[in-house]
């Protein structure tokens, strides 16, 4: 079975990552006999500017969306499209937009651990803010994921408290936009391809099936 690793580019208050991420966990099951998924999930920040006690999310989205009837209507949009995925997005929930540093620390932590963690954080933090209203910059919110996740709560909750890889953050979310992305979900394929958007499971999936068969075609050749 051949091996695909993808660099998941994303913020946890971008809903089309929610829905991306959803989608991608579809068409990973609809592969999962054929190829073989690894996930490496990269920081990206929307809102690098917010503070770190966030901003009242209602408002400034309104603002950023140019008003509240276009805001209401993407929220409608992405309700239908989270129906079909399993998402049960409450956008009413949402009070504070946070600053997401400390949240993206939190899935390099888990990363360290095992890419099964790391993957169980990103799907908290998603859920959290999107279908909660959870402030998922909110460090005792943070603490509480990591925990129900497997981390060592005493561990995360020192580095919390400290400027731990905040640069190693900021540095990776720079590469990214030097290499072109300017919006999330962006999905980098066994490191060669790029899609952006959070692609239909079909889409991805089938795109799956033919790097394998590339791959395989490859592996041919050198033998």
């Amino acid at each position: 079975m051949q091996r695909i690793t993808i660099d998941l580019v994303s913020d946890v208050v971008c809903p089309w990552c929610y829905l991306g991420k959803a989608r991608l966990d579809l068409a990973i099951a609809d592969v999962q006999d054929e190829v073989s998924i690894d996930i490496n999930w990269r920081p990206y920040q929307l809102n690098p500017d917010y503070p770190s006690e966030g901003v009242d999310h209602q408002v400034e989205l309104a603002k950023k969306l140019g008003g509240k009837e276009n805001m209401d209507r993407a929220h409608a949009q992405l309700v239908a499209m989270g129906k079909e995925v399993g998402i049960h997005f409450n956008f009413e929930a949402i009070k504070i937009g946070p600053n997401t540093l400390n949240a993206h620390r939190l899935i390099h932590w888990a990363g360290v651990e095992n890419r099964d963690m790391q993957n169980a954080v990103v799907s908290a933090l998603f859920k959290a803010n999107f279908e909660e209203g959870r402030n998922v910059g909110d460090s005792a919110v943070l603490l509480e994921i990591a925990k129900d996740a497997g981390l060592d709560g005493a561990l995360i909750e020192r580095l919390l408290a400290t400027d731990a890889d905040k640069d190693m953050i900021a540095s990776e979310i720079d590469a990214a936009q030097k290499m072109g992305v300017n919006g999330v979900p962006f999905f980098i394929l066994d490191q060669k391809y790029a899609v952006s958007g959070a692609q239909p499971r079909e889409v991805l999936a089938n795109a799956f099936r033919e790097i394998a068969a590339e791959k395989l075609q490859e592996l041919g050749k050198l033998n």
